[in-house]
């Protein structure tokens, strides 16, 4: 008799709204980052940032509600920025590059609490770090997820080394902001579509104009 592989009560509840593609995501990936997935709760927002409430992760992204976020960008001494790749088991956007730590507040953490906490679960550091501005973006994520963030965004120095989380990162690297303007261009499909966003809108980077 053939086994059959687990499905959890809460994944089969949001069986009819999500692909089948996106499902085997989960099928095929541990019940603890499944749990977290389906449970961890993220911070409502108004566009002033003012707190709204609390919703579950998938059910924020499923419905593009406004929420609270942080883009983190470190840079080395020779001015290259720091980007990694992500994990190709992350419920979305894996295999994809992005800026040096992305993620968002848990509820009742502030925004230097959650930052530091992911510094450590995805690149092994601690980091000081400096606000740089914000914006808020609405991004579409195949499959069927909508990015829509109140992104706040922190600089920081840091030459390494690095101690990477394979369960969140699969590589990273340094780039020069111009050849990272360039492999955008040439290869957009390559790179998260907040990263996209934040390279086009902000002027952190220095790289949007010729």
């Amino acid at each position: 008799m053939k086994r059959r592989r687990y499905i959890p009560a809460f994944l089969c509840h949001y069986s009819g709204k999500l692909s089948a593609a996106y499902l085997l995501q989960y099928i095929f990936q541990p019940l603890y980052r499944i749990k977290d997935i389906m449970s961890d709760e993220l911070i409502l927002v108004d566009e002033h940032d003012n707190t709204l409430g609390y919703d579950e992760k998938l059910r924020v992204h499923q419905l593009g509600l406004l929420h609270r976020a942080f883009s983190v960008f470190l840079f080395n001494d020779a001015g290259e920025l720091l980007i990694q790749q992500r994990a190709l088991s992350k419920y979305h956007s894996g295999g994809l590059w992005a800026n040096s730590c992305c993620s968002h507040p848990r509820r009742g953490e502030s925004l230097e609490q959650a930052i530091q906490r992911r510094l450590r679960e995805e690149l092994g550091i601690t980091c000081s770090l400096q606000p740089a501005g914000h914006i808020i973006y609405r991004a579409e994520v195949p499959p069927s997820l909508i990015e829509h963030e109140y992104d706040h965004l922190f600089t920081g120095h840091y030459n390494g080394p690095f101690s990477l989380n394979p369960q969140e990162v699969a590589d990273v690297r340094w780039i020069s902001l111009t050849d990272l303007k360039k492999e955008m261009h040439d290869h957009p499909q390559q790179f998260a579509e907040w990263f996209k966003v934040i390279v086009k809108k902000s002027p952190l980077l220095q790289i949007t104009t010729s």
